[in-house]
């Protein structure tokens, strides 16, 4: 969990394409294959569970995975 902050001209080099969940992954995939620094920060964070209207389920991290792999070893 956290934000991503970037540069407009390091975004527009990423040519982004994913539409889902996977969007993160491709963001994080391609920014990691510049040559910018990465900085986290920590920021408080309170789950919501599916009653509370939480979306994300098994097949979203599996999608995730795929697209580690997608963009670490295909593009």
């Amino acid at each position: 969990c956290g934000y991503k902050v970037f540069k407009r001209n390091i975004l527009d080099k990423c040519n982004l394409k994913e539409r889902t969940f996977t969007f993160e992954t491709e963001v994080t995939m391609k920014i990691s294959k510049t040559k910018c620094k990465i900085y986290e920060v920590g920021v408080s964070y309170a789950g919501r569970t599916i009653e509370e209207g939480k979306k994300i389920k098994l097949k979203d991290g599996i999608l995730a995975i795929y697209t580690i792999f997608k963009y670490r070893f295909f593009n």
